[in-house]
C-alpha cells in the first residue's frame, strides 16, 4: 500500500515564519509515523520518520521542508541544530 503524500501549509505562510533574514526556527520530530509539516502557536514542526541517527533526520527534514517550499534541498542551509530537535534553517531568498 502506498503511503499517502504529505500535505504541507502553503509556501508564503512557511516563508511568513522566517525572520528578516530568512532564518527560519524548525522543530524536528524524528521517527515520526507520518511525515508532515505543521503550523502551531507560530512554530513550524516537521515530522520526519527517519530516525535520529548519523544526520539522517536532520537530512530528511530538509528534504521535507524544501519540498514543501519548492526549492532543492541543496538551496537550504542547516545554520545550527544538526544535533538536536530545535533546528535554524537559511532558506534561499525568494
Amino acid at each position: 500500500m502506498a503511503r499517502p503524500k504529505a500535505e504541507f501549509p502553503a509556501a508564503e505562510a512557511i516563508r511568513a515564519l522566517a525572520d528578516d533574514q530568512g532564518r527560519l526556527a524548525v522543530r524536528a520530530t524524528p521517527g515520526a509515523r507520518v511525515e508532515a509539516i505543521e503550523i502551531s502557536e507560530g512554530v513550524l514542526s516537521v515530522k520526519v520518520r527517519a530516525k535520529a541517527k548519523e544526520g539522517e533526520a536532520t537530512e530528511a527534514v530538509l528534504a521535507l521542508l524544501a519540498q514543501a517550499l519548492g526549492v532543492a534541498t541543496s538551496r537550504l542551509r542547516l545554520l545550527r541544530g544538526a544535533t538536536g530537535r530545535d533546528k535554524l534553517v537559511q532558506l534561499p531568498p525568494g
